[in-house]
């Protein structure tokens, strides 16, 4: 166990010490790792050629009809949202560890899809923890995991959500620690997880700055992204981080909102801001989206939080759901029901020229989304 040092009270590692070996080789194979121009440009060249960056920018002009807003459409990547960014990184970085195992996490499937992807392409063993609820709400996933050669092990116990299945990878992580590389799929963990997923993830608001200068000759007044763990707000924020005038948002599902209502805790091995009791047990999340359905969030969130540079706010499952429909209807665009939330809350802002992180496609929400909209 460590104390937090990059993101103020927050972070750090909570862990048994039979992580710290492999942590500190994780930490040191990074940090060698990003002064090594030759894993830049491996990584460069499968996010251009395989995963299919850049990603563009959508004007949605019927969507807010009295705004600029833009859609940066990581929902058009390989697999179908921000997570193959992630995933890719990983897997080389897990390779060049000599690990020849992926254990993962997945709630709404993304990052599950994307594990199981990049397992595929690199000739590795897959496994996939999954809460059994998140089974039954993301079943084309499941299906895509298991068509690639992954391993989708059913997690039946509490919830049966994205909490039970991260304690389960965790648990397989301690036993297989020497042959296997844990894929965190958000920005949380012990360090160096949160800053290694920041940094995999920061390319989409590397690109978006550049894009909406481009196209507006300006910054945009507000960004505005989705927060569960907070891998693609992370992501698309940190282009903006230092621009002072531009407004970020976070916007966490009502049921999940650890940063609105939460407390200062401990989850899965790092110090966050957690949905817990007053003796520090940890709460139940709910969401109808399953890739929100967590009762903790990324470190760097809950710091950015406190120092006042991001605004978190939240959004109710009805009106996610009323912007799904009408991204859908207006733009011919079916968003997940992740940036559903961020869609919700953006076209309510005061502001005029808007960026919102469009974090995946909604071909898996179909049939949870249908079943609430008729």
């Amino acid at each position: 166990m460590t104390a937090a040092t990059e993101f103020g009270a927050y972070g750090g590692r909570y862990v048994p010490e039979t992580l710290i070996p492999a942590l500190d080789d994780l930490t040191s194979k990074w940090s060698e790792l990003q002064r090594d121009e030759s894993f830049r440009a491996e990584l460069n060249e499968l996010l251009t050629t395989y995963a299919g960056r850049p990603t563009p920018l959508t004007r949605a002009e019927r969507f807010a009809p009295d705004k600029r807003l833009y859609l940066k459409r990581e929902d058009l990547l390989h697999t179908g949202a921000h997570k193959v960014n992630n995933a890719l990184g990983q897997i080389v970085l897990a390779r060049r560890l000599g690990k020849h195992r992926i254990v993962a996490e997945t709630g709404a499937g993304q990052h599950g899809v994307a594990t199981a992807t990049v397992c595929a392409r690199f000739g590795l063993e897959c496994v996939v923890y999954m809460g059994e609820e998140d089974m039954r709400r993301q079943q084309p996933n499941v299906e895509r995991m298991r068509l690639m050669g992954a391993t989708v092990m059913p997690v039946d116990f509490g919830t049966k959500t994205l909490k039970e299945a991260t304690s389960e990878a965790i648990r397989d992580w301690i036993a297989n620690v020497g042959t296997t590389h844990y894929l965190i799929g958000s920005c949380v963990g012990p360090a160096p997880y949160p800053e290694i997923v920041r940094e995999l993830q920061r390319v989409i608001g590397d690109e978006a700055r550049e894009q909406i200068l481009a196209a507006e000759g300006r910054l945009p007044e507000a960004v505005v992204a989705c927060v569960g763990g907070g891998s693609n707000a992370i992501g698309i924020f940190y282009g903006f981080l230092d621009d002072e005038d531009v407004r970020i948002v976070g916007v966490e599902a009502a049921g999940a909102a650890s940063l609105g209502t939460g407390r200062a805790g401990v989850l899965h091995g790092a110090r966050s801001s957690v949905l817990a009791d007053e003796d520090g047990q940890i709460a139940d999340a709910h969401s109808i989206s399953a890739g929100l359905d967590y009762p903790g969030v990324g470190p760097e969130h809950a710091y950015l939080r406190d120092i006042g540079r991001v605004e978190y706010v939240g959004a109710t499952d009805a009106e996610a759901l009323a912007a799904f429909r009408d991204l859908a209807r207006t733009e011919g665009i079916i968003p997940a029901l992740e940036p559903s939330h961020a869609l919700a809350r953006a076209r309510e802002l005061e502001e005029e020229l808007i960026l919102v992180g469009l974090s995946g496609r909604g071909d898996k929400d179909l049939a949870e989304a249908l079943r609430h909209l008729t």
